[in-house]
């Protein structure tokens, strides 16, 4: 008796502890979000200033729990920014932009939306500033676009052209006695070759060389109709090394501080104080004051991250929670078309065909829209091909055609430790593959198969969506990277533009004009987690590898656990 006296008690202990925790955060909402919600009074500058990581799409919400534990992930969503600055655009009381901080994952095709749109403000007979210390080659790339760029005296302007380092490990497993068994198909499937010499393949120079050259000429180009300079010669005499040399050539306006800096604002305003909102606080503004949707909608799925099979979450590209968001979005009748945002260097190619499978069937529905982010690559492209129109930014990296498998096998580093392995099987079939045994050339035979019966339907997937011939796509794929730009000319692109381009298009093939949007996938709040240390551990690991250059551990460790045929873009493919 004592016992079920025990668990109720326990029971209603934990209900009335449930209702008060409930009670709280409904308390602490409403005083957040009071908090939250910030006036922006007339004649005011929205400040950029952006710290910790910029995700492609990040679901805005008030959280006032996490926000009150001080747990709140410092991810900026790039959808939301646009959004800010979109209505910062026609919003009177902002007068004009001040640029100070970026996120450094921030991709060039996400700075290149954002200097578009950064150009459209000012045609609104706005002003936008930029200030920082120094200015790091993308933050340039970025800055540049203002009316007025101002650094701190002792700063500089890196400004040095673009370079893309490989590293290549076969001597490493020479040694060790641990190598990569591979299996690919495209010569230009550069994911793997690190694995597989110790230098460049000439194919490999070629498509790196071209990548980077595209790349370089967009960003060079804004640089110098924005700033009205030789930019091949500021680069080549390096003549951002000092504050003094940014000034006299021309790369910066002025060589003052941050308090100099704001009085200039409040000259520019015309005010005697300054008036500055926050990029946070105005995209707090617009997620509480902006809850209305309507009945006509255009659906946005975000797809972000590694393609891998399962679930995925907000930083992973999961075929659940992607065929659950097109199959909502093609049976809601309130959607009237579909934006697929892509922004994926590829993945498992098992996904990547499921995703394809539910854009097929979404587009039997709704106009359906591609819009390609910093990377649509591989299994990205993949997943992107089927669309009725697919946009880019000149700065994309797509393409990248072509599908690998990688074996790990250390039977040398087995035999030199006196390791040995016996196997007992059903069937000569049954035990192909061992980590510590050679590869049975049976087994490696039959993944060679796999591995061509996945090209040769990547290449149909892509044939029949851009109504291209199998040749035709053959011979720009071979797992070959290009340019927004340059996959225009060889038909993988159809039209340069971002996000808001390909927006405006699918509501329009969809006949409406009066629309909002709806973004998905949604994600729960996984509370285990939240309260776990290992994503502060794993932050805390990817800094240390960031700050010494040791990237590429992770980067193979990763690749090392893949599972399947994979899809996906050169993994070391860094381009700074």
């Amino acid at each position: 008796m004592n016992f079920i006296k025990n668990v109720l008690s326990s029971l209603l202990a934990i209900w009335i502890a449930v209702v008060i925790v409930v009670l709280i955060g409904v308390g602490v909402a409403v005083s957040v979000s009071n908090d939250m919600v910030k006036e922006v009074k007339p004649n005011s500058v929205l400040e950029i200033d952006l710290l910790g990581e910029m995700n492609d799409y990040s679901p805005f919400g008030l959280d006032p729990i996490t926000e009150i534990l001080g747990l709140k992930e410092q991810t900026v969503g790039f959808n939301n920014l646009c959004k800010a600055l979109e209505k910062a655009t026609y919003d009177d009381n902002i007068k004009g932009i001040s640029l100070r901080n970026i996120p450094e994952n921030m991709g060039l095709a996400q700075l290149t939306a954002m200097r578009k749109m950064l150009e459209t403000f000012k045609n609104k007979g706005k002003f936008v500033y930029a200030y920082d210390d120094l200015y790091a080659q993308k933050k340039y790339y970025l800055s540049s676009v203002a009316d007025s760029v101002f650094m701190s005296p002792v700063g500089y302007v890196e400004l040095k052209g673009l370079h893309s380092e490989v590293m290549f490990y076969k001597d490493f497993q020479e040694k060790y006695g641990v190598k990569m068994e591979i299996i690919r198909h495209g010569k230009y499937k550069s994911a793997v070759e690190p694995f597989i010499a110790n230098e460049m393949s000439d194919a490999n120079r070629e498509q790196i060389g071209a990548l980077i050259d595209g790349v370089w000429n967009e960003v060079g180009t804004a640089i110098q109709s924005s700033r009205n300079i030789d930019v091949e010669f500021a680069v080549n005499r390096y003549l951002g090394k000092s504050a003094k040399s940014s000034l006299i050539n021309h790369l910066v306006d002025g060589l003052i501080y941050e308090d100099a800096y704001n009085d200039m604002l409040k000259n520019k305003l015309g005010e005697d104080k300054l008036r500055k909102v926050s990029i946070g606080d105005y995209m707090n503004n617009m997620s509480l004051l902006s809850l209305m949707e309507s009945e006509k909608q255009v659906a946005v799925i975000y797809a972000q991250g590694e393609i891998q099979y399962g679930q995925g979450d907000i930083d992973i590209i999961g075929q659940k929670k992607m065929v659950e968001a097109l199959n909502k979005a093609a049976k809601d009748d309130d959607v009237k078309a579909i934006v697929f945002r892509v922004n994926s260097p590829g993945g498992s190619a098992m996904a990547s065909d499921l995703i394809w499978r539910a854009v097929e069937e979404a587009k039997k529905e709704k106009p359906l829209v591609v819009s390609m982010g910093n990377y649509a690559a591989s299994g990205g492209y993949y997943i992107a091909c089927g669309a009725d129109r697919i946009f880019a930014e000149p700065t994309t990296i797509t393409g990248s055609i072509g599908v690998f498998g990688m074996l790990p096998n250390a039977s040398e580093l087995a035999k030199e430790i006196g390791v040995n392995s016996e196997v007992v099987s059903t069937h000569n079939n049954g035990a192909y593959y061992s980590v510590v045994k050679p590869i049975d050339d049976r087994f490696k035979s039959v993944v060679k198969e796999g591995i061509e019966n996945i090209y040769d339907e990547f290449l149909h997937r892509v044939a029949l969506g851009r109504n291209m011939s199998v040749e035709e796509v053959d011979a720009v794929a071979q797992g070959r990277v290009w340019t927004g730009s340059k996959a225009i000319e060889v038909g993988l692109v159809d039209e340069i533009g971002g996000l808001d381009a390909a927006i405006s298009y699918a509501a329009k093939i969809a006949g409406v004009t009066d629309y909002t949007l709806k973004e998905l996938p949604s994600y729960e709040v996984d509370f285990k987690e939240m309260f776990s240390l290992n994503p502060l551990a794993k932050s805390n690991v990817d800094e240390f590898l960031s700050q010494y250059n040791l990237q590429w551990l992770a980067n193979t460790k990763e690749l090392m656990k893949t599972k399947g045929a994979q899809a996906r873009i050169p993994f070391e493919m860094n381009i700074e």
